[in-house]
């Protein structure tokens, strides 16, 4: 049974137009919505190659149904954050309705 006990945070920036391209300025971002999920670790990925080391860290954030969220937006958990991977998967059925994202951030 999922417990929402996890404070979370969703977070969503302005868009900042360039000359060439499009992209979220994340130094304005705000919170849109602030309550209580289940956050579950799904696993850490590491790439080495000479020229860098690079480790992320994946969770599986379970919010409950009915939250504002978009792929576009971020996470933050226990102080960090996290981008969503994936279009949010809706779940509207029975008595656990929810909210699944699963959620990555580099750590080096």
């Amino acid at each position: 049974m999922i417990r929402f006990t996890d404070p979370v945070e969703i977070l969503t920036a302005p868009i900042s137009e360039g000359a060439y391209t499009r992209s979220r300025e994340w130094s304005q971002a705000v919170v849109v919505w602030a309550g209580f999920g289940h956050v579950q670790p799904d696993r850490t990925v590491e790439a080495r190659s000479p020229a860098r080391e690079t480790a992320q860290e994946l969770l599986r954030v379970y919010l409950p149904f009915g939250v504002p969220l978009s792929s576009l937006d971020r996470i933050r958990y226990r102080g960090q954050l996290f981008e969503i991977d994936g279009e949010p998967m809706h779940w509207p059925h029975g008595g656990l309705r929810h909210t699944r994202v699963h959620v990555w951030r580099a750590m080096h």
